[in-house]
């Protein structure tokens, strides 16, 4: 069974008429006049491959359904909310993803809808894993700035730089780090400030111990343990783990730079 995974821009204005103009697919069609939100659909299909064509599907029916069936009801939805002066909660975007995947389910058959992925802006997204119970997760992303030094007192000292590179560096070196925490919401999130509040946990229980330290130092859990960056992803999901009221903590994901990322997941 293959997995195939496609990503589709678009924008909405928010008090215009619904527009499939534009020409920039990359950037985002219809492609919105002035000040527009900008969305990005992804959806994620499992199917056995057509052997005439090696496709589970053409991708440009993905971007044709999207554009075609998606993106006018984010465009009404967005539209009327902004008429009445009311907020679009988390909860109905959900919602209104429920329906969507849904709806493509008859576009792709006999492909199935595995997950939708809606990206809010670059660092925040919502994801629906249409099972039979669909699991909803809210996922963001953070940043911090730590230096660390991977060294074993015993390993010699070759072994260690045979073992860590420049890594043993005794004076030690920095990453801008980003974290990405996924949890599954479980209980409804629209009260007001349960983004804020989801943000105060990540701050409180995790990024003040880490930011700005240095970690081998600084962060007694990191004394006798190396701080890779697999030993901090598994160290953030001990700091956040039933932290999140509301909410289950999933899958928790840190790059330590663009080339190189661990995920620690139940």
């Amino acid at each position: 069974m293959h997995t195939l995974f496609r990503e589709v821009r678009f924008w909405v204005n928010p008090f215009g008429a619904p527009s499939d103009s534009g020409f920039n697919s990359y950037a985002g069609k219809p492609c919105g006049d002035g000040l527009a939100i900008f969305l990005s659909m992804a959806v994620e299909l499992k199917g056995s491959l057509d052997p005439a064509t090696g496709f589970i599907v053409n991708v440009s029916e993905i971007d044709r359904a999207v554009r075609q069936d998606v993106a006018p009801k984010f465009q009404e939805l967005i539209c009327r909310r902004f008429a009445q002066s009311r907020p679009i909660e988390l909860g109905r975007l959900y919602e209104l993803m429920q329906k969507t995947g849904a709806a493509l389910q008859d576009t792709f058959s006999p492909a199935q809808v595995c997950r939708l992925l809606l990206a809010l802006n670059p660092y925040r997204r919502l994801t629906l894993v249409r099972e039979v119970n669909p699991v909803r997760l809210y996922s963001e992303q953070f940043e911090f700035a730590a230096m660390h030094r991977l060294w074993n007192d015993r390993f010699s000292e070759a072994e260690n730089f045979e073992k860590f590179g420049q890594c043993a560096n005794p004076a030690g070196h920095g990453h801008n780090y980003i974290v990405e925490v996924s949890v599954e919401v479980l209980d409804p999130i629209d009260r007001q400030g349960w983004i804020s509040s989801f943000q105060q946990v990540v701050q409180e229980h995790f990024l003040s111990i880490v930011d700005h330290k240095n970690l081998n130092e600084d962060v007694p859990h990191f004394n006798k343990i190396n701080p890779t960056v697999e030993n901090i992803c598994s160290f953030s999901w001990s700091c956040l783990y039933g932290k999140f009221p509301g909410t289950h903590l999933k899958k928790i994901k840190i790059w330590e730079n663009d080339r190189t990322c661990c995920t620690y997941e139940e």
